[in-house]
Parts: structure tokens; C-alpha cells; sequence
């Protein structure tokens, strides 16, 4: 499969303690391994099985995934920022590659 992009969208500045909506999306076929090729063999179940999202280090958001999300899954979840920092986002596939990426926010 060709390797998965994962996009982020956090406010670049925030208020401390403002509660912000952090929204992610990550590029993926999400193949649940119940459906069958052309020739009728079963089609190997290749999903992300685990999101999470740490702030400075500190766990935010996590959840693990199952068979029945869609494609190029999206999440939108809501954060209280204490401090200027680092968002750390990390999603693991059933194949064992891990994506992450990064986004900062300074607290004005």
C-alpha cells in the first residue's frame, strides 16, 4: 500500500486554557479482510487499529479502531490548552508501521 498521509489541523495560537477543536485525517483504504477479489480469495484485513494524541508528552485522546471505520479516517475532538506546546499525533496499522506527525500551538 502506498504509505499514508496524515493531515492536522490545530489553531496555530490559543488563549491559556481555551478549550480548541483539534480535527486529524489520515489517508488509509481501511481494508476490513471481508471482502473477496475477483478471483473470490479473501482480501487480508489491513486497517489502522490504534489513534492517539498526546500533548507535551501527556496522553489528550486515544481509541482503537475496528473493521467497520470507513476509509481515510477523521477525527474531531476537543483539547484545553494549560500551555504553549506540542501536539503529538500517532496512528498504528495492522501491518506495524506507525504514523505520526506534529503540530505546535503557543499559548498568548
Amino acid at each position: 500500500m502506498a504509505r499514508s498521509k496524515p493531515r492536522v489541523k490545530v489553531p496555530k495560537t490559543a488563549s491559556k486554557d481555551e478549550v480548541i477543536t483539534i480535527k486529524t485525517l489520515i489517508s488509509h483504504k481501511m481494508e476490513s479482510g471481508q471482502r473477496k477479489d475477483g478471483d473470490g480469495n479473501v482480501i487480508p484485513r489491513q486497517i489502522i487499529n490504534k489513534f492517539t494524541c498526546e500533548f507535551n508528552g501527556k496522553p489528550v485522546f486515544s481509541c482503537d479502531l475496528e473493521p467497520a471505520i470507513s476509509a481515510n479516517p477523521y477525527f474531531q475532538f476537543s483539547a484545553k490548552v494549560p500551555e504553549s506546546g506540542t501536539f503529538k499525533f500517532t496512528w498504528v496499522d495492522d501491518d506495524g508501521s506507525v504514523y505520526s506527525t506534529e503540530s505546535d500551538i503557543t499559548v498568548e
